[in-house]
């Protein structure tokens, strides 16, 4: 019965204080708190929604407190520095360094583990060069009415709606004061993005917040009217995120302030739907034409889409009215299953979509087997913190990154992961005023902007230590990765990479090519016959 020791502790306690309160009255208090425990302790007796509680009254709270801070516990207590769950403590340490500029060196050696499996590397040159400036840029939609000019590191897709007023406010004024674009996310345009005039990728999602008509079907003149913004430099069209592609979502109405509304287009206090697919196009050649009209509509600003790569005939079909119709749209951002979001089935967030470095390389591959990859730049998302992060993905064919956790972090984030309860500690991801009024807007701004500065200026080192001059000049054999404790392999060396044009030539010796490419469609999304007849040995 020692289950029941707590309750029958708590009734002797509360018998033993009120005889002793009735000859020291301070003992009332004693027995106001034993009484506060007999009541919770019968409460569970009594209840029958949890077992647990019947058969353990007053101790489970015990256990149900202990799991309640568990992730915390475990975070500062029992995690190594390099555990990566999803960001270790070692890279949460170099962001928030660098956005304090204090000093990021370490002592003593690598906390790495330079001979296991996966661990990768730079490979430096004996004749270093000298580079002036860190201020590496890419010029996107360069046969463009508007070509921008962009930073090779940028703030990731993330809406106003899941970050905090203020949070959107310290990001952009650091995009401003570091140059670099601020992707407002699907949830549009709001107040907060405009304050700073930091520059803008409007994001599309399925919903057109910002420029749907009542109906919630896209509006060209809504766009048109966003679009204009001198603060955009880019449109892009949101085809999937990385944390959870394929799968639409709602802000219930009670989340839906006015200011939310306002942003969106959408009635506040009402449930806003964000569909599982776009209702503007069904197919690869009608997402082309709906991207080239969202370029002719901004005023020729650069225009593309972002996508997580799923089933390969789809991002295929893709490509091939690309080829067919030469429609391009300037510019791909290719998000991985890594990527982060506020909250996302567990299911969606393990185990859908595509790692992003395999996707990247798809996606890359395809257009230079096309012969289009130097008239389409590539961006490229997903746990991207440092400089060697950002090395390493332009090497496997990204021309820059964005980051959306790293910059959370800069703007004083702890990775509490309480992103979906609204209740950040430090408020960043949260509507609750009372946690996000507190958040100081000049001090995280020069954060973002220090950390975004820093973090480039690592890459700056890492480059010269290559003896190269430019990101771009990055490719797969400058990445080592040990395969086996005895066995290293360069990128270019364990990955096919194919060649300028091989795709216009014959079908290539690679695997995912070889099943899918000569089926894929421009006219559908479908999936190849091969594909249906398989599940079709399956039907009802």
């Amino acid at each position: 019965m020692s289950r029941y020791l707590a309750y029958w502790g708590s009734i002797a306690l509360l018998v033993a204080s009120l005889l002793l309160a009735l000859r020291w009255p301070g003992w009332a208090w004693v027995a106001a708190a034993a009484a506060v425990l007999v009541a919770v302790g019968t409460r569970d007796l009594l209840q029958r929604q949890s077992t647990l509680r019947r058969n353990y009254p007053l101790l489970a709270h015990f256990r149900y407190g202990l799991e309640s801070i568990g992730p915390e516990m475990r975070q500062y207590f029992i995690e190594g520095d390099t555990a990566e769950v999803p960001f270790s403590r070692q890279q949460r340490a170099l962001v928030y360094q660098r956005a304090k500029s204090v000093s990021d060196v370490r002592p003593f050696g690598s906390q790495q583990g330079v001979y296991d499996v996966d661990y990768e590397w730079l490979n430096h040159s004996m004749a270093p060069s000298a580079i002036e400036s860190h201020d590496f840029r890419i010029v996107v939609g360069a046969e463009s009415a508007q070509p921008y000019d962009a930073s090779v590191f940028n703030i990731s897709a993330m809406s106003f709606g899941s970050l905090s007023p203020n949070a959107i406010r310290a990001l952009n004024a650091g995009a401003k004061a570091g140059g670099f674009y601020h992707d407002t996310g699907e949830g549009s345009i709001s107040s907060y993005h405009r304050e700073h005039g930091g520059d803008l990728v409007w994001e599309i999602g399925s919903g057109y917040f910002g420029c749907r008509d009542a109906n919630g079907r896209f509006s060209e003149e809504a766009f048109a009217a966003n679009a204009a913004s001198p603060q955009v430099k880019m449109v892009e069209l949101k085809l999937s995120q990385g944390a959870k592609p394929g799968k639409g979502g709602m802000l219930p109405g009670a989340k839906v302030t006015a200011e939310i509304a306002a942003a969106r287009g959408v009635p506040a206090g009402v449930d806003c739907i964000s569909p599982a697919r776009h209702s503007a196009f069904s197919t690869p050649t009608g997402l082309l034409r709906f991207v080239a009209r969202m370029r002719e509509l901004s005023g020729g600003k650069p225009a593309g889409f972002k996508l997580a790569i799923g089933h390969p005939w789809e991002w295929f079909g893709i490509a091939r009215a690309m080829l067919e119709t030469g429609v391009l749209p300037d510019f791909i951002v290719v998000d991985g299953a890594e990527g982060g979001t506020g909250a996302a089935p567990a299911e969606f967030i393990d185990h859908v979509g595509l790692p992003m470095h395999e996707a990247l390389m798809l996606v890359h591959n395809t257009l230079v087997g096309l012969n289009l990859r130097e008239r389409v730049r590539l961006g490229a998302a997903g746990r991207i913190t440092s400089a060697f992060d950002i090395a390493r993905t332009i090497a496997m064919g990204a021309d820059w990154c964005n980051s959306g956790r790293g910059f959370m972090f800069a703007t004083g984030c702890i990775q509490a992961q309480s992103c979906h309860n609204d209740r950040c500690p430090t408020g960043v991801a949260t509507q609750d005023p009372s946690r996000w009024k507190h958040l100081d807007v000049a001090d995280k701004g020069e954060r973002v902007q220090r950390y975004h500065g820093n973090t480039l200026r690592a890459l700056r080192d890492l480059l010269a230590a290559a003896g190269l001059e430019h990101p771009q000049q990055l490719g797969p054999e400058h990445i080592l990765r040990r395969v086996t404790p005895t066995e290293i392999r360069s990128l270019a060396a364990l990955y096919r990479f194919l060649e300028p044009g091989e795709l216009l030539h014959g079908e290539p010796e690679h695997a995912v090519f070889k099943a899918f490419w000569a089926n894929a469609r421009s006219d559908s999304f479908a999936p190849p016959e091969r594909i249906r007849r398989l599940r079709d040995t399956k039907s009802l």
